[in-house]
């Protein structure tokens, strides 16, 4: 057998574990949908940043780092951002919410015609998302070990529909946290390798290769700057509105109380920042050396720039590294469609079959019908990344950017501007909805983007440009329309009847109200998450360091040797901190 299929089956033992390890704590589904809301803040920062971040960096964004330089860096400085205003304002509020699924909250501040809604509105975006993730995996592992990418996307979403259906979200969420522990050990010996190699960072910048008139930063294709500007401004608003809303904010809905998930988003914020540099050296190392992907990869087409971080790893890292980083990929996509069909699941039980279908439906009836739920959406992903995959002249990156612009952002404006605008009637929820689909449909099929160009003396517009000034003009007639139509709606606000005042004020008040959860029971389950965790990241630590064996030279076994080190102290940490009673600390210093 194949070395690194080897590791990468070593590797899924441990996330089976994870799933095993954590059942005994899915006995409801406030449980199976978001921890019970008993998660301590690594953990849950842990899953909010993993939710952004998916095979997808290392393919598509890898792919556009190795073409334009720091340019794809923008998207994740503006999720950085995002996560920073989750820190100073919305990730406690949104904990105090006091719901399970965050559909919930939208019928408490919209009503129930909005309830399903945004039910069957939401559903199909994140279907989407995770099969450009399942894609963006498939392309790696094709590239990898020859298979072909059809048949790669069956196999890989059928492996991780079976994982993911059978934890829940304690299962979900703490291998989240594992994954994130290998992905930033990994890929941070993959920094540190490319740094070498090129003499240093300052030397990786000089050495990338720019067209006269370019900088690293706007990067290359590119004839007019204030497109780039624009383009920039746009996604940070675009990330800023993703990261801060009621639809995406079911990340914090896990954190047993306000503090924690304030401390989970400064946990994101931090990993987003720093993560950037660390995954696209290797791209802009390999751009420097003059590396044809194109000659490389030549079945690729358009593609083939994907394969930029694949190239790197493979020539450059020792034997062994690729089953890892591999297997690091998988669990993050895996992290990543676990996420969206948990929620998916969360929010078809109890937003449509308990509250439509079946009102008193028992908790037991209500977790099996989450597990088919779950089963259906999972095909449904492999479907899409099957679709993904035939569009060959596309390439993942140009695809998150119209899936983002054209589906996702009108998404959040009503989720966003709810939060902050509190006398609208109930119709400007799903009236947003009509107005931003409206506007996505005519941005997609009626604009013509060499025509805007042509409106502002530019006639001579790149392709990279098109396809920036596509999301430019997209995100503002969202800004513009979609927006302006629901700050609007409050022009025809009316009082509303007596049940939806009282919702709308439980609403505001359980925003505005601190939740605190500090008793016995639930520093046992502190300790139970820190002890439980905390000893299969070390050991999945001690088993890469056990990777030093593999034959390679000295310095390759060191870098297994430095990525386990840094896996097993997180690990060795969690344990550390298990917080003892008195009677519990003298039987442990008596041992």
């Amino acid at each position: 057998m194949d070395l690194n299929v080897l590791i990468i089956g070593f590797y899924f033992l441990f996330l089976v574990a994870i799933g095993w390890m954590f059942r005994k704590f899915t006995n409801s589904t406030s449980d199976y949908f978001r921890g019970g809301g008993n998660m301590l803040w690594w953990m849950v920062g842990a899953t909010a940043f993993m939710t952004q971040f998916s095979a997808w960096t290392f393919t598509g964004a890898a792919g556009k780092a190795y073409q334009d330089g720091f340019v794809v860096a923008f998207i994740f400085v503006g999720n950085a951002l995002g996560y920073l205003m989750n820190y100073v304002y919305f990730a406690p509020r949104c904990r105090q919410l006091r719901v399970v699924t965050i559909i919930e909250a939208i019928r408490i501040r919209f009503g129930k015609t909005n309830e399903q809604v945004f039910t069957w509105s939401s559903m199909p975006n994140s279907v989407i998302f995770a099969g450009i993730w399942l894609n963006g995996l498939a392309v790696i592992g094709s590239g990898l070990f020859g298979f072909d990418m059809t048949s790669t996307i069956i196999c890989t979403g059928l492996v991780v529909l079976v994982m993911s259906v059978t934890g829940g979200s304690w299962a979900v969420i703490a291998s989240d946290f594992m994954q994130m522990a290998v992905i930033m050990a990994v890929t941070t010996t993959c920094a540190i390798v490319a740094i070498i190699n090129g003499g240093g960072v300052s030397e990786i910048v000089s050495n990338f290769p720019m067209k006269e008139g370019m900088s690293f930063v706007s990067g290359n294709n590119i004839n007019y700057l204030s497109i780039f500007i624009l383009w920039v401004v746009f996604i940070f608003l675009q990330q800023f509105s993703i990261t801060n809303n009621l639809l995406n904010s079911y990340r914090y809905l896990a954190a047993k109380d306000s503090n924690n998930a304030r401390k989970a988003a400064l946990l994101a914020c931090f990993l987003m920042t720093i993560g950037p540099i660390i995954w696209f050296m290797p791209s802009w190392y390999m751009a420097g050396q003059g590396v044809d992907l194109n000659s490389v990869y030549p079945d690729a087409g358009a593609k083939a720039t994907d394969f930029a971080y694949l190239y790197f790893v493979n020539e450059y890292m020792p034997v062994g590294m690729v089953g890892l980083l591999m297997s690091a990929m998988f669990a993050a996509t895996m992290s990543s469609m676990d996420s969206g069909l948990n929620r998916n699941s969360g929010i078809f039980v109890k937003n449509f079959y308990q509250s439509i279908l079946r009102p008193k439906a028992t908790e037991k009836e209500l977790v099996a019908v989450s597990k088919i739920t779950s089963t259906v959406f999972g095909l449904l992903i492999i479907l899409v990344a099957l679709f993904i995959n035939s569009l060959k002249g596309l390439s993942l990156f140009d695809t998150m950017m119209y899936v983002s612009a054209l589906i996702g952002v009108p998404m959040t404006i009503p989720a966003l501007l709810g939060i902050f605008i509190r006398r609208t009637p109930d119709w400007a929820g799903w009236g947003t909805l009509v107005v931003g689909g409206l506007v996505s449909y005519i941005v997609s099929f009626q604009v013509d983007l060499q025509s805007v160009g042509a409106m502002f003396g530019m006639t001579d517009l790149t392709s990279r440009e098109l396809a920036d000034l596509k999301v430019v003009v997209s995100l503002g007639s969202h800004l513009i329309f979609t927006a302006g139509f629901f700050c609007l709606s409050t022009l025809f606000y009316k009082p509303l009847c007596d049940e939806r005042e009282e919702e709308v004020e439980r609403f505001f008040h359980n925003l505005n109200t601190p939740v605190v959860a500090e008793n016995d029971e639930q520093e046992g389950l502190d300790n139970s998450q820190r002890r439980m965790l905390g000893t299969l990241i070390a050991t999945v630590g001690i088993a890469i360091m056990a990777l030093f064996v593999l034959p390679n030279p000295f310095s390759g076994r060191m870098i297994f040797v430095l990525c386990g080190s840094l896996v097993f102290i997180v690990g060795l940490l969690l344990v550390k901190s298990v917080k003892y009673k008195a009677d519990e600390l003298q039987k442990v210093n008596n041992t």
